[in-house]
């Protein structure tokens, strides 16, 4: 059972984060599922599920500190597909693909998208 609806990031450039998620979350088997105008954009897999969008206070988007969206992959190849496509896009190493060892068969790596949000990819199915 999910018990999220959807996780949603600020952006101050849209058109970046477009972008940017439409490589890295394409690697995860989700897509763009609509666009709301100027204000954002929605990803999932079949479902809205991740939003990106302009704060609607009208004031700059900023990063949470300690704040992680972690996306599931379906295994440690998207993992490293994920990761990859991201550094590829200029994006930093946040923390390296390979195994974590918090929990059985925790595979990962972390980045960080155009507006510095911290991301991490997870796999838990085994190698």
């Amino acid at each position: 059972m999910t018990t999220f609806t959807h996780v949603t990031v600020g952006t101050n450039d849209l058109n970046a984060s477009r972008a940017f998620y439409d490589k890295v979350l394409s690697h995860l088997g989700w897509t763009r599922i609509t666009d709301l105008a100027e204000n954002g954009s929605i990803w999932g897999d079949g479902k809205p599920s991740f939003f990106v969008l302009k704060p609607a206070n009208g004031q700059a988007a900023t990063v949470g500190n300690g704040v992680t969206v972690s996306f599931e992959a379906p295994n440690r190849a998207a993992v490293k597909a994920f990761h990859e496509a991201a550094l590829a896009l200029g994006r930093p190493d946040e923390g390296a693909v390979g195994p974590r060892d918090w929990a059985p068969n925790a595979f990962a790596a972390y980045t960080r998208d155009p507006d510095g949000n911290k991301l991490a990819v997870y796999s838990f199915s085994a190698e």
